[in-house]
């Protein structure tokens, strides 16, 4: 005996797969109308592309977290307002809104620059 539960499961089984078979053939169907054409008449020859040169050295990168680990300067004195000059100064690190002078956005973790 069929009972409700049973009814309708098998009802959207087969709108289900109905649904699925007539997206299949309308892809089918799009697919094998398309043509293929070969293009008619002379063709401009094509370019090779030159190769870039290789990159001999890495783009410099500065910033907080470079400067603080590079092997040369001491990591605490980044924090020390009273460091020696050639441990930089706060406005190396620091980077400032163009439309407004003298205004700092934030501050500079990475910078590579090109």
């Amino acid at each position: 005996m069929v009972t409700g539960k049973n009814l309708h499961a098998s009802n959207e089984r087969k709108s289900m797969k109905t649904f699925l078979i007539a997206i299949v053939a309308a892809l089918v169907s799009t697919a094998s109308a398309q043509e293929f054409r070969a293009p008619i008449g002379p063709q401009k020859p094509v370019r090779a592309m030159p190769t870039p040169p290789p990159m001999l050295q890495r783009p410099p990168v500065q910033g907080v977290i470079p400067r603080g680990f590079s092997d040369s300067r001491n990591p605490l004195q980044m924090i020390n307002p009273w460091a020696p000059p050639r441990y930089g100064t706060w406005v190396e690190s620091t980077s400032f809104d163009p439309d407004h002078p003298g205004k700092w956005n934030g501050i500079k973790l990475f910078e590579i620059l090109f």
